[in-house]
Parts: structure tokens; sequence; C-alpha cells
């Protein structure tokens, strides 16, 4: 049975949503900085840490992973700027 969303890895990084990890203080401007993204064709993508190994046997029921996903962490500032970015419907 096929999934009924899947990632396209072909969309590209329309925009940033939020401000900058840099202008949030959550980096320290190496390789290793939080963040979201729009992408071309709406779906939104989190960079962020991983987590699955330590959080993914505390899921709350009917919460699951599959093998292809990760559950990635970001600070809560960074999801809190990116509110304003994030559109209702």
């Amino acid at each position: 049975m096929a999934r009924p969303w899947e990632a396209d890895p072909t969309a590209g990084f329309k925009r940033r949503l939020g401000e900058s990890p840099q202008a949030l203080g959550v980096t320290t401007d190496g390789p290793d900085c939080p963040d979201i993204w729009e992408l071309d064709n709406g779906d939104v993508a989190v960079i962020g840490r991983d987590l699955t190994e330590p959080l993914g046997g505390c899921l709350p029921s009917g919460v699951s992973i599959g093998p292809d996903e990760r559950l990635v962490v970001i600070p809560r500032k960074m999801i809190v700027a990116a509110k304003a970015d994030i559109p209702g419907v």
C-alpha cells in the first residue's frame, strides 16, 4: 500500500520560516545550525538534533517513527519566531 504522502527529494528551498539561527542566538556559526525552511512545493524542512534514539521509546500512544524517519528537535524560540511565517491553512 502506498503512503498518502512522500517527501519529494527534488524540492528546492524557497524561504526560511522565522529568523536565522544567528539572529536567535542558537548557533555558534558552525555547521550545526538548527533551521526551518519552506520548500518550493509547500512542504517544510527542519534541521535539528536527531533525538530518535533517546526519545523514540517514550512516544505517546498512537505516535510512531517509521524506519526512514527521524525525531528532530529544534529550540522553542525557533518555532515561535516562525509562527508569523506559517500559513493558517
